[in-house]
């Protein structure tokens, strides 16, 4: 469905942030590219999205293909059109419009009123709390309520491929997941394929099918969810664990010196 070559991403011109990445993500699969902060992760979803260009990005080198097309570079319209839909970190509703006014925005390029109203039933009852408060304005959600309303509103785009930025991010582990249970059960319903990026690489494994890690740039390591909580770098460098199974200290990660065979 996805596919990126040797993808290289710059700045103003100047400032390489992605070297030669490349990556897949196929239909109906759940896809987590994981790593730490300033890695190249966000900018990776701006590259799909066609948004690098408002920051004055660019992709230089390579090519991003989606259903066998090429969309490097292309008009962020084109993108939402094809069925691409992005849910921006940051938590970014409309503060002064009401639940149900924001979800319905998701649906604005859409004009099929009865498929509206029955994709708002859904979400309703994956997210019964938005329904309770549909009615209040978004700006008075709490932090875990605006993700699952951003969550909402893009689903009401009908999304083929849904990227997500960080949903994660400063959310207690019930509602990541709730939500990611409910994500997963769309996968497995509709057929609709996910590409997550997170930080919070335990919680990205328990939905990912598939997962890449991604430093400085690069994909430094890739392989199926079973194979990468075995892998012994995954294990030590982001989830904190030791051969033994038992947690590091924070000095001891925060410390450590990587292998070389890491950064090969």
């Amino acid at each position: 469905m996805l596919e990126l070559r040797n993808v290289d991403a710059v700045y103003n011109g100047v400032i390489q942030v992605l070297r030669g990445v490349s990556l897949e993500v196929r239909p109906a699969q759940i896809v987590a590219l994981l790593g730490s902060n300033g890695a190249g992760k966000t900018t990776t979803l701006k590259a799909i999205s066609s948004l690098l260009g408002v920051e004055q990005g660019r992709v230089e080198q390579g090519e991003i293909r989606y259903q066998g097309e090429a969309i490097t570079n292309a008009e962020p319209a084109r993108i939402i059109r094809a069925g691409i839909v992005q849910v921006l970190e940051g938590r970014k509703v409309l503060k002064q419009l009401n639940v149900e006014q924001n979800l319905l925005v998701g649906a604005h390029l859409r004009g099929d009123k009865a498929q509206i109203a029955d994709d708002l039933a859904e979400i309703y009852a994956g997210f019964p709390s938005l329904q309770l408060m549909r009615q209040r304005a978004a700006g008075y959600l709490s932090g875990g309520e605006m993700q699952m309303l951003l969550v909402g509103r893009a689903l009401m785009a009908r999304p083929k491929l849904l990227l997500l930025d960080e949903p994660a991010m400063g959310l207690a582990p019930l509602i990541v997941r709730n939500l990611f249970d409910f994500l997963r059960g769309l996968r497995d319903r509709k057929g609709l394929s996910i590409f997550v990026v997170e930080q919070n690489v335990r919680a990205a494994l328990q939905i990912a099918d598939y997962g890449y890690v991604m430093e400085n740039g690069r994909i430094v390591v890739h392989a199926a969810k079973a194979e990468l909580e075995r892998n012994e770098d995954v294990r030590e460098f982001y989830l904190g664990l030791s051969l033994t199974q038992e947690r590091r200290s924070f000095r001891d990660v925060k410390h450590y010196k990587r292998r070389k065979r890491w950064l090969g």
